[in-house]
C-alpha cells in the first residue's frame, strides 16, 4: 500500500519521534463486556476529536483511544472520578488508564453490532502449518508466516503507550526524561507477544549544556555526584522500580535486577498485557535497533527470511526463551544478515558500506566505538539481486550446514568470513563493540545441533524440489520444516550426520526425543 511505502521510507528516528508523540495523546480504557461503541466515542468526543481507536481483549475488553490533540487527554483527566468503594484505599496517582461503565444497560439494538477486536497474539504453529499447506510456493508460505507473526500497527501503538505510561512516573523525578522502546519492538523483527524492552533516557539534558557554553560566563546545575555511572543507574532504577511497584496501576511482579551487567527492572504491565524490561539509556542497543530497522526496510525478503529461520529454530529447540547455551534470536538474525550480504549480487550492504554513506549528522562515537552509519534509506542503492525466497531459504540451510565454524567467524562489518579471534564454537562479531562475540554463550553441542538441523532442512527442500510435489494437504515446503524431525523417521537423520562425534550424535538424538514431546506446545517463543 502507498501508506506502507511512506512509513517504510522514514528514518528510524523520525518513526520513533512520531510514535512517542502519538503515545502522549493516547489513553487506555477498560470497557464493560456489553458496550455500545457509539456511546463511548460520543462521550469521548466531548473532550476533543478522536483520531483513531481500536478494541482488544486482555482479561476483559479494552479500548486504545488516540486523540488528535494532547489537550483532550487533560480535559478527560479533569472529568474522571476517583474509584469509590469503602473496602479499598487507593493510591491517588492519576494515570491515563481508565475504566468506563454504562449506567443504563445496553439496549438489544446496540448489542447487535459486535466489537471488532484486534488480535494481540499470533496463531499457534499447528494452525500455521495448516494454513501453509494451501500456499502455492515456499516464497508465499514465508510471507504468510511473516504476516501471521509480525507486529501489527495496533500492537505497536500499545507498546509505545506502555513506554509513555512509565515515562509519566519517571517525569515526576526527571521532568525531561523520555522512555522509549528498543530492540524487537522497533527494529521491524518483533513478533506478536515479544517482551517490551524500554529504556529511560536523560540524554538531551546534555544538549542544553552545550548551548550555554557560548557566552562569556557559564552556569550549571548543582547535582548529586556519585563515584560511577553504574551506581547512578542503579539508584535511579531502584526508585522508579519502587514507584511502579507501589503506585503504578496494573504494574505487577516488579523485580529489580540491579546487579546484572546491564541493571534493569522487570515487570508485567497488566493493562497492555506486556512483559516489560526497563533499563537506563544504552546507546549501542539503540544503534543495533536502527541497523536492523534499516536492513528490514531495504528489501521485503530480509524480514521474511529472518521470521522463517527464527520460527524454524524455535520448533526444533535450537532457541529457547530461557537464557542458556542456546543460540539467541539476535545471533540467528545476524547470521541471516551475513548470509544476505554474501549473496551475489548482495541483497543488503555491509556495515562498512553503510558507514561510507554516513554524513556528519550520522556520526556516532559511543564509548570509543565508531557506531556511524547512514540513516537516510534513500541514499542506499536498491539491490540488483532477484533471487526467490525459495532459493534463499534452501541456500541458507546449505550455507550454514557446511560452514567452517571451526576456523571462521561471521563479520557483518566486512560481510566476509574472518579467522576466529578466539576459540568459542560460534563467533559472531558484535557489529559495534568490535571486541565482543555476540554468540559467546553457545556451546559445541548446540552448534552441532544447529548444523545437523540445517543439513536436514536443506536435504528435505532439495528432495522436494526433485519430486516437484503437487499441492496437497500433506505438509510440504516450509510446513515440512516446521514439524520436529524425529517425528517422521529418526533413522534418516543418521545418514546425514557423518563426520560428527558419536557422543554428539547420541546427545542430539536424546535432545530430539526430549524436544519432540513439548516442542509443538511451546513451539514459537520469543
Amino acid at each position: 500500500t502507498d501508506a506502507e511505502v511512506n512509513t517504510r521510507k522514514k528514518t528510524f528516528t523520525e518513526v520513533q519521534t512520531e510514535r512517542l508523540e502519538q503515545a502522549e495523546r493516547t489513553v487506555l480504557i477498560k470497557c464493560p463486556s456489553k458496550l455500545s461503541e457509539k456511546k463511548l466515542l460520543q462521550y469521548l468526543s466531548s473532550h476533543g476529536n478522536v483520531k483513531s481507536h481500536f478494541f482488544f481483549e486482555n482479561r476483559g475488553i479494552h479500548a486504545l483511544i488516540e486523540f488528535l490533540e494532547k489537550s483532550s487527554v487533560d480535559s478527560l483527566q479533569d472529568a474522571v472520578g476517583i474509584p469509590s468503594g469503602a473496602e479499598h484505599h487507593v493510591v491517588p496517582f492519576k494515570s491515563r488508564l481508565f475504566t468506563f461503565t454504562m449506567k443504563s444497560p445496553v439496549s438489544q439494538a446496540a448489542e447487535e453490532t459486535p466489537l471488532h477486536l484486534s488480535p494481540q497474539s499470533h496463531i499457534s504453529v499447528k494452525e500455521l502449518i495448516e494454513k501453509l499447506c494451501h500456499a502455492d510456493s515456499i516464497s508465499n508460505q514465508m510471507y504468510m508466516l511473516l504476516n501471521e507473526f509480525q507486529l501489527t500497527e495496533e500492537n505497536i501503538k500499545l507498546r509505545f503507550l506502555a513506554c509513555s505510561l512509565v515515562r509519566d512516573f519517571a517525569r515526576a523525578y526527571f521532568p525531561d526524561s523520555v522512555v522509549q522502546p528498543f530492540g524487537s519492538s522497533v527494529n521491524t523483527f518483533g513478533k506478536l507477544g515479544c517482551d517490551v524492552d524500554m529504556f529511560l533516557d536523560f540524554n538531551h539534558v546534555q544538549k542544553y549544556a552545550t548551548n550555554m557554553k557560548k557566552g562569556p560566563f557559564e552556569m550549571e546545575y548543582q547535582m548529586k555526584r556519585l563515584p560511577s555511572e553504574r551506581l547512578a543507574t542503579q539508584k535511579i532504577l531502584s526508585v522508579i522500580g519502587d514507584c511502579l511497584d507501589n503506585f503504578g496501576p496494573g504494574c505487577v511482579s516488579v523485580q529489580k535486577i540491579l546487579n546484572a551487567r546491564c541493571p534493569l527492572v522487570k515487570f508485567s504491565h497488566q493493562p497492555t498485557g506486556f512483559q516489560c524490561d526497563l533499563s537506563v539509556s544504552n546507546s549501542i542497543a539503540i544503534r543495533s535497533s536502527e541497523l536492523l530497522y534499516i536492513y528490514g526496510c531495504l528489501d521485503s525478503r530480509v524480514r521474511a527470511l529472518v521470521f522463517t529461520v527464527r520460527c524454524w529454530a524455535r520448533v526444533h529447540g535450537l532457541t529457547n526463551s530461557v537464557p542458556g547455551s542456546w543460540i539467541t534470536n539476535f545471533s540467528l538474525t545476524m547470521m541471516v544478515m551475513f548470509f544476505l550480504q554474501k549473496r551475489s549480487p548482495p541483497i543488503i550492504p555491509t556495515l562498512d558500506q553503510l558507514k561510507e554513506l554516513a554524513d556528519e549528522k550520522d556520526k556516532h562515537i559511543i564509548g570509543g566505538y565508531d557506531c556511524s552509519f547512514v540513516s537516510d534509506l534513500s541514499k542506499i542503492k536498491p539491490t540488483k539481486n532477484t533471487e526467490s525466497l525459495d532459493t534463499l531459504l534452501s541456500d541458507f540451510f546449505e550455507y550454514f550446514g557446511n560452514f567452517d565454524f571451526r576456523r571462521n567467524s561471521i563479520n557483518l562489518r566486512k560481510g566476509k568470513e574472518v579467522n576466529k579471534p578466539e576459540s568459542s564454537p560460534l563467533y559472531i562479531w558484535n557489529p559495534f563493540e568490535q571486541d565482543l562475540n555476540i554468540s559467546k554463550n553457545v556451546n559445541q553441542p548446540q552448534l552441532e545441533k544447529f548444523v545437523a538441523m540445517a543439513r536436514e532442512s536443506a536435504w528435505i527442500l532439495q528432495k522436494e524440489e526433485k519430486a516437484q510435489q503437487t499441492i496437497s494437504a500433506e505438509p510440504w515446503g516450509l510446513a515440512a520444516l516446521l514439524i520436529p524431525f524425529g517425528k517422521s523417521n529418526p533413522s534418516k537423520m543418521k545418514n546425514r550426520m557423518k563426520g560428527m562425534g558419536s557422543e554428539t550424535i547420541r546427545s542430539l538424538l536424546d535432545s530430539l526425543k526430549l524436544n519432540n514431546t513439548n516442542t509443538l506446545q511451546k513451539a514459537v517463543g520469543k
